[in-house]
C-alpha cells in the first residue's frame, strides 16, 4: 500500500490509524480487567447472599410445625431475580425455595463453596451439622450482558471520539504546516528575476534543512547571473574605448587614401565598428535592465524624458519623423529615469528601423502612463510577434540592428511587474506594427 504524497495526509492518516489501534487496544484490556473485576464482586454478591439467607432459613425451618414440607416464597411484587436460592436438608429434599428457583438448574449438594455449570454460577454453604444446605445461583447470561454492556460502553466512543480526534489531528497538522505553507506561497510569489533568499520564520526543524538548501541554491544562481551579468557589461564597456579608436583610425584611413577600393574598405569597416559599439551599448542595457535597480524612492515626470529621448532621436534623422504626444499634467512615476530613456529610445529606434520611411512613428503617453509606439510598415504575422523579444531576435535576415531593442525593452517590462503587448497592425489601422506598455504612475500625477 503506498502512502499519500501529501505530508499532511500522511501523518493524519498515521496517527489517525494508531490512535484507533491504541485506543483499541486500550479498551480490550479494561474490558478484560473489568470483567475479572465483575466476576469478584458477583462471587463476593453470592457468597454474602447465601450468608445472608442461609440464618434465616434455619430459623424458618426449625420452626415449622410440619416437616419436610416444601415452601416456596412469594414476591412482594414484579421484578427481574438474578439470584434464586433452594433450601435443601442432607438427602437433597428442597425445603425453602425463592420464587424464580428452578430445581434443575441445581446440581447435587457436592459441599461448600463456588460451582459452576454450562449456565449458571452457584456458591453453596451449610448449616446445624450440613442437616441444611442452601444453594444460591445467578445464570451465566447475566454476566455474559453485563459484559457486553462494558464492551459496547467502551467501544461506542470509537463511532464518535475516533472522526473528532481525527479531524483535531487535521487541524493540528494543519495548523503545524502553516509555516510551510507560508514559505511556499513567498517562493511561488516570485518572479523570474527575483532569486533572494526567502524568509524561514518559523519553519519546522525537520523541514529547515530543506528551506536552508534551496535559499543557498538561489544564492548560487543569483551570484552566477550577477557574474554573467557583471561580465556583459564589464565586456561591453571595455569594448567602447578600443572600438572608438579603431573607428577613428578607420575614419583617418578614408581621408588619407586615395584608393576607391581601400576607400570603401574603410567604410564598410567604419561600418561594422559602428554596429559593433551599438551591439556593446545594448549589451550594456541589457545588463542594467536585468540586474540593476530599476526604482527609486522619489518620483520624476516621465514626460520630462520622453521629451530629451524624442529630441535626441529627431537630431540624427529627418525632419518630422518622430511625433510626440504628452498629457497636459505631469506623470509621476518612481521609474529610474535612466531606465525610462532606455526604454523609450529602444521602443523608437525599432519603429524607425522597421517602419515606413513615408510615415512617422507615433509616440503617445497617456496619463495613467501607458506608452504606446507605433510604426506604419507590412503587417507581422501573428507567430513572430511573439519571437519578437527573444535575444538577437530580427524581423528578416536583411534587416539591420542588434535583434536586442525589444528584448531590452521586455527585460524591463518583466522586471517592473509589467506587460509588453505587441500589435501588428496598429491599432484602427490596416497595417503596422505597435508596441505598449503601461508603467507604474504614482496615484495622483494630475494638477488643476
Amino acid at each position: 500500500m503506498r502512502l499519500p504524497r501529501s505530508l499532511q495526509v500522511r501523518l493524519g492518516l498515521l496517527l489517525g490509524v494508531l490512535l484507533t489501534l491504541l485506543w483499541i487496544v486500550a479498551a480490550s484490556v479494561t474490558a478484560v480487567i473489568l470483567r475479572h473485576e465483575m466476576d469478584e464482586v458477583f462471587d463476593s454478591a453470592l457468597q454474602e447472599t447465601a450468608q445472608r439467607l442461609l440464618p434465616l432459613a434455619v430459623q424458618e425451618i426449625v420452626s415449622r410445625e410440619d416437616d419436610g414440607v416444601t415452601q416456596r416464597l412469594g414476591s412482594v411484587r414484579e421484578h427481574t431475580e438474578f439470584f434464586t436460592y433452594v433450601v435443601r436438608d442432607a438427602s437433597g429434599r428442597i425445603l425453602l425455595q425463592s420464587h424464580s428457583a428452578d430445581p434443575t438448574v441445581f446440581p447435587p449438594y457436592e459441599g461448600t463453596g463456588f460451582r459452576q455449570t454450562a449456565t449458571h454460577r452457584l456458591y453453596n454453604d451449610e448449616a446445624l451439622q450440613s442437616s441444611i444446605r442452601i444453594s444460591v445461583a445467578e445464570p451465566l447470561d447475566h454476566r455474559a450482558e453485563v459484559a457486553r454492556e462494558i464492551q459496547m460502553g467502551l467501544g461506542l466512543p470509537l463511532l464518535f471520539v475516533i472522526p473528532l480526534a481525527l479531524l483535531a489531528i487535521a487541524l493540528a497538522v494543519r495548523a503545524s504546516f502553516k509555516s510551510v505553507r507560508r514559505f511556499r506561497e513567498r517562493l511561488d510569489a516570485r518572479g523570474a528575476r527575483d532569486l533572494s533568499p526567502v524568509p524561514e520564520d518559523d519553519i519546522p526543524l525537520e523541514i529547515a534543512p530543506v528551506a536552508a538548501t534551496l535559499n543557498a541554491l538561489l544564492n548560487r544562481l543569483n551570484s552566477a547571473f550577477d557574474a554573467e551579468r557583471s561580465f556583459a557589461a564589464n565586456a561591453a564597456h571595455e569594448l567602447r574605448t578600443p572600438l572608438a579608436g579603431a573607428i577613428a583610425q578607420a575614419q583617418r584611413l578614408q581621408s588619407e587614401t586615395g584608393e576607391p577600393a581601400a576607400k570603401a574598405r574603410a567604410t564598410n569597416i567604419e561600418a561594422t565598428l559602428k554596429r559593433l559599439t551599438r551591439l556593446s551599448e545594448r549589451l550594456m542595457q541589457l545588463a542594467r535592465a536585468e540586474g540593476g535597480r530599476l526604482r527609486f524612492d522619489q518620483t520624476s515626470d516621465l514626460r520630462n524624458i520622453a521629451r530629451i529621448v524624442i529630441d535626441e532621436i529627431a537630431r540624427t534623422t529627418t525632419r518630422d519623423r518622430v511625433t510626440l504626444s504628452l498629457p497636459e499634467a505631469p506623470v509621476m512615476s518612481d521609474l529610474d529615469p535612466d531606465v525610462f530613456g532606455i526604454l523609450c529610445r529602444n521602443l523608437v529606434e525599432n519603429a524607425l528601423r522597421h517602419g515606413s520611411d513615408t510615415e512617422p512613428v507615433t509616440v503617445d503617453m497617456a496619463q495613467d502612463g501607458t506608452l504606446c509606439v507605433a510604426n506604419a510598415g507590412p503587417v507581422v504575422p501573428k507567430d513572430k510577434l511573439a519571437d519578437l523579444t527573444a535575444r538577437f531576435e530580427r524581423a528578416g535576415p536583411d534587416t539591420t540592428g542588434s535583434g536586442l531593442g525589444l528584448a531590452i525593452v521586455a527585460a524591463i517590462a518583466d522586471r517592473i511587474g509589467s506587460q509588453l503587448i505587441l500589435n501588428s497592425p496598429r491599432t484602427k489601422q490596416a497595417d503596422g506594427f505597435e508596441a505598449r506598455i503601461k508603467l507604474s504612475v504614482a496615484p495622483n500625477t494630475s494638477y488643476s
